[in-house]
């Protein structure tokens, strides 16, 4: 092979290190789902095409045509590889300065995707440069460009069996430590949304009395669940508080027959992930086999002010008690409610007791996902002292109706809030707050058909809350602001902003320190457009 073969491939291999990045940064916020990757395209693709590659094309299709034309390709190779080296450095530059919303979390999975994600390239590339005429060479510089978001389906058809036995290993080792570890009360909490605040605050209170151990962060899936258990589950653990996402029919099924929680707690159950459950029947039927596979000896916790939950009628013959805010008729209900700057207050009654309550957290949805912690910590005898004490002295949940000062700016971090109740109470604790009222939101995704309806019943309700809103995002956030028109929003008072940096640069330029300012939901890039 000659001189000029191998610099070409070197060039064009330069090309693609930008738009591989991108490909698989796009593939793992889809969660290494081929179904969701391929939804996700249809609709995103395009936008991100024509930001990063209609340039780059174009002056392919310039060159491609120079060299059709005269007929001789010898004669233009050189101008062929600079431009693709300048391309390669021009993409590589660009992606440096450029700041992401979740960042590509290199894991040993993304590792194994990019080997063999290189190997498909190179032959690709090789494949083409081979051709030794100008239209194959041109083809190689275009595919080098666009052929990694089509690369992504081969390379994860070759890596899937590799990651299934990657997995099943590590969750039989998962499930020898659990079997293991005898005396273990094991809590599992899912639900639409509130999951990891409600852990969270049972974290809290319980460790005031037994040595527990939670799910970190989101990790809420078997893998994020695995790994909790093989790398923090030790012999002096009491009890287990973990967390159980679902997004499919069966996962649920799936945790609960890893886990075997004696505990279950549904938060709550509405539209998210409407998408890929296909019905709220199926999402409501998926939470709910948390309380039909309990054992029998076991305890359900259920918010009853949510009527999916409340109309379910539960099979199981376990034990079941609920708590509510808005109905009475529960075993914990919650009263007298109170919210300001320095949190809330409430008075729980539970049968002939009343009992006061304060706590650093903010909302309605805190004091909810106090009352299921409260339940399960007296299921587990704990005395009622305790149980204030944890409440009134417990850290707030991050990004979860969070207070906080940034820059010398208050605001109330509810960025990982993606769901139409949440962001309603969010509306309710910041309407309560002093000064001007913000609101920064990208507007609410993964609701399938109903999405639109949603985020535009949510602009509507923004009105009366917040003085000044500020939408991220374009194209998802135009039904909030078609909501805040029909509202009779001040659209004056309506600023729409391409990414969060610009409307974090609009903010300290115009909003005062005594304002507030919600953070409403924060999307990951590959669903900000």
């Amino acid at each position: 092979m000659s001189m000029i073969f191998f610099l070409a491939a070197a060039a064009m291999a330069g090309c693609t290190l930008v738009p591989c990045k991108h490909a698989l940064h796009m593939f793992q916020q889809n969660r290494y789902e081929l179904t969701r990757y391929t939804a996700w395209s249809r609709e995103s693709l395009k936008g991100a095409w024509n930001r990063n590659t209609r340039t780059a094309l174009a002056l392919a299709v310039l060159f491609a045509a120079a060299l059709i034309l005269k007929g001789r390709f010898s004669s233009y190779q050189i101008l062929i590889l600079a431009a693709a080296a300048a391309l390669a450095v021009s993409q590589i530059l660009r992606e440096r300065r450029k700041t992401y919303i979740k960042p590509l979390v290199m894991t040993d999975r993304v590792r194994r995707q990019i080997g063999v994600l290189a190997v498909l390239l190179a032959a690709v590339i090789v494949l083409f440069l081979n051709g030794e005429s100008a239209i194959s060479w041109w083809a190689a510089l275009c595919l080098t460009l666009v052929g990694p978001w089509i690369l992504i389906y081969p390379m994860s058809w070759i890596t899937e069996p590799i990651e299934l036995a990657v997995k099943q290993h590590y969750l039989n080792d998962a499930k020898s430590i659990l079997k293991k570890h005898t005396g273990l009360v094991i809590i599992g909490i899912t639900g639409s949304y509130g999951k990891t605040s409600t852990k969270n605050v049972m974290q809290s209170i319980l460790s005031e009395q037994f040595n527990t151990l939670m799910t970190p962060a989101s990790y809420n899936t078997p893998m994020g669940i695995t790994r909790t258990v093989r790398e923090y589950l030790k012999p002096i653990h009491q009890v287990f508080v973990c967390e159980m996402g679902a997004d499919k029919v069966g996962d649920i099924t799936e945790l609960v027959n890893f886990v075997h929680p004696s505990i279950g707690v549904v938060t709550s159950i509405g539209p998210q992930h409407l998408g890929t459950f296909g019905s709220q029947e199926n999402i409501t039927r998926e939470k709910m086999q948390m309380i039909e596979m309990l054992p029998k000896d076991g305890l359900g916790i259920l918010n009853y002010d949510n009527e999916l939950i409340r109309s379910w009628k539960v099979q199981n013959p376990v034990r079941c008690v609920t708590y509510g805010i808005d109905h009475s008729d529960v075993d914990y209900h919650a009263e007298s409610l109170s919210y300001g700057a320095n949190g809330s207050s409430f008075v729980l009654v539970h049968g002939d007791e009343r009992i006061p309550f304060q706590t650093r957290l903010l909302g309605k949805l805190n004091i909810l996902n106090i009352l299921s912690a409260i339940a399960a910590a007296r299921y587990l005898n704990v005395s009622w002292p305790v149980i204030q004490r944890a409440v009134k002295e417990m850290k707030q949940v991050e990004h979860r109706l969070e207070q906080k000062r940034i820059n010398g700016f208050s605001f109330i971090d509810d960025a990982f809030n993606a769901n139409p109740s949440g962001a309603r109470m969010a509306l309710e604790v910041l309407s309560g707050m002093p000064g001007r009222r913000w609101i920064v939101t990208p507007g609410m995704i993964d609701l399938g058909e109903r999405q639109a309806e949603i985020n535009s019943a949510f602009g509507g309700e923004i009105k009366g809350r917040a003085d000044e809103v500020i939408l991220v995002g374009s194209t998802q956030t135009k039904p909030i602001h078609e909501g805040l028109a029909a509202a009779g929003f001040d659209m004056e008072q309506v600023h729409v902003m391409d990414t969060v940096r610009e409307a974090f640069a609009y903010l300290y330029q115009h909003a005062s320190r005594e304002d507030t300012i919600l953070l409403e939901n924060d999307l990951p890039d590959a669903f900000n457009k």
